[in-house]
């Protein structure tokens, strides 16, 4: 992770939207198959603003500094967990662990759980907020072992990293000897020596790891791994660049070696450039530097990955677009393009764009649904924002299908800062307009330790008697003064069957944001 330079302090609060600060109306399109020719990966909405990646269950994906990795058809996201409220330099912030999740096609990702435990006193002792931190899990098969293997970034030690295997891409993976490395090997104990790293298998079987030296300002060393992928052989070279870079990716591509990295380094930045260099073989010579992108598609690079499809390769590139430097990036999502290559072999540049296309060709199975389900807004292109606090109400409203018990109510939501007071979810009539009105049908707390700060899901389980094609409201509102909480919206009105109210008078009025819905999901018991 980007933790050796200073960033701006970044606001413990949400800003307080005045209406009509969020993005303006757009139109969408949707398509369906079973069967589809390409994924569509959407980084930005039709109004430039970021779209938040969700899991099989409408959980934000939180696996940031990673990479993407693809064995035996599966793709696996891992990166670094942010939910349970980790924050670089508060020495009181909980490390909450190395999360990875799996796709078919990119697209549709489920949650496997964390690598290993991180609760343990030890990895807390190593990796909360005390430390340094532990950062950007990346993986790569031995097919000599039959073992995947785990590299992450650590500052308790010297060289700077830690290892693990595990006989299957999901984990539990376990500890192995500490690693050693040809660069900074006698350095000071938990110093910052060596940075952002990557791992890379050639054809032959034999694996590499690219580093950042920080003990050089940030130039970039590659050494060949050993033949268990678990530590140097003292095989390397050092200032592959200059310094003041970070986060390199290798790869090869018609024979020639590839490394691209942020260019400058700068942590928990957005908008850094991209730059690569090129080379006969791993270990050099290496030329000059090329810059292919000023902004990285409005992030800093993370990953390039592989995906052998067969006789065709794609070469997925991927950065982190972070939260403007704030210390938790548990709301950080990701920009995701195919590189291309011209015919010279240089890699074209990057432009950013708000979806791009994969050929991938996956077989899709329909999604299950609980039969109970009446209202939904769907998961697709929604992005956050944080306010709900104070005076500041947020309200959503739906139709009922159906005459029945109303037994669950889900609100996407999430934490930011460290809220005084719960979240409470109400239930309303809703006039024509969307505006609650009258009084509650029901009323719940939800305590702050009981929300995460990664969006997702918060349900409640109201229990009341609705009607079918009557207008209800869901009214969601907190009395914190300090933190606050905050939602997923689509400009593009995903439900068109109700629309979001905002009250900035503590509910003594409402005002309808046009074409907006919140994300929300109801189930009504017959």
């Amino acid at each position: 992770m980007r933790r050796h330079t200073t960033v701006g302090i970044s606001i413990a609060l949400c800003a307080l939207a005045p209406l009509g600060v969020l993005a303006k109306p757009a139109s969408t399109k949707k398509t369906a198959g079973a069967r589809k020719a390409s994924s569509t990966l959407i980084n930005f909405n039709a109004s430039g603003l970021q779209t938040t990646r969700f899991d099989s269950v409408a959980a934000a994906i939180d696996a940031h500094d990673g990479k993407i990795a693809y064995f035996d058809g599966i793709f696996y996201l891992y990166g670094t967990s942010y939910d349970c409220g980790y924050e670089w330099g508060n020495k009181s912030a909980p490390f909450c662990g190395f999360k990875v999740y799996t796709s078919v096609d990119l697209v549709n990702w489920t949650d496997k759980g964390f690598l290993f435990d991180a609760r343990t006193p030890l990895w807390q002792t190593r990796c909360n907020g005390a430390t340094y931190g532990c950062y950007r899990p990346h993986v790569i098969y031995n097919k000599k072992t039959k073992q995947y293997v785990l590299w992450i970034n650590v500052y308790d030690n010297s060289v700077g990293y830690r290892v693990f295997t595990s006989r299957t891409p999901v984990g539990p993976f376990l500890e192995t000897a500490e690693p050693t490395l040809a660069v900074n090997h006698g350095a000071p104990v938990a110093g910052l020596n060596n940075g952002d790293h990557d791992t890379f298998v050639d054809d032959d079987g034999t694996a590499y790891l690219a580093y950042t030296d920080w003990r050089t300002g940030g130039s970039i060393a590659i050494e060949k791994l050993n033949a268990d992928y678990t530590s140097g052989t003292g095989q390397h070279v050092k200032n592959v660049t200059p310094g003041q870079t970070e986060a390199p990716a290798l790869l090869k591509h018609n024979g020639k070696y590839y490394v691209l990295y942020s260019d400058p380094n700068c942590g928990y930045c957005s908008g850094t450039g991209t730059s690569y260099r090129t080379a006969p073989n791993p270990l050099g010579p290496w030329s000059d530097g090329v810059r292919i992108s000023d902004d990285s598609g409005g992030g800093q690079p993370s990953f390039v990955s592989t995906i052998k499809l067969g006789a065709k390769v794609i070469f997925l590139y991927g950065s982190d677009l972070w939260n403007d430097g704030a210390k938790n990036e548990a709301l950080a999502n990701f920009y995701w393009a195919p590189l291309t290559f011209s015919a010279n072999g240089s890699i074209n540049r990057i432009e950013r764009q708000n979806k791009v296309s994969v050929a991938i060709r996956p077989e899709t199975a329909p999604k299950a649904s609980s039969p109970d389900l009446d209202n939904t807004s769907g998961v697709n292109g929604f992005t956050n924002y944080c306010d709900i606090g104070g005076n500041i109400q947020r309200a959503q409203s739906f139709v009922a299908t159906r005459t029945g018990i109303l037994n669950a109510v889900s609100f996407s939501t999430f934490k930011k800062g460290y809220p005084d007071a719960g979240l409470t979810m109400e239930i309303y009539k809703a006039d024509t307009d969307f505006k609650p009105v009258g009084s509650a049908f029901s009323s719940i707390l939800i305590l702050p330790e009981s929300i995460g700060w990664s969006p997702k899901y918060t349900t409640i389980h109201p229990n009341i008697l609705v009607k079918s094609g009557v207008r209800y409201a869901i009214v969601v509102k907190s009395a914190s003064t300090g933190g606050r909480y905050g939602c997923e919206y689509n400009d593009s009105a995903p439900y068109p069957g109700g629309g979001a109210t905002y009250s900035s008078n503590g509910g003594g009025s409402f005002s309808v944001e046009q074409n907006r819905s919140l994300m929300f999901r109801t189930l009504i018991h017959k």
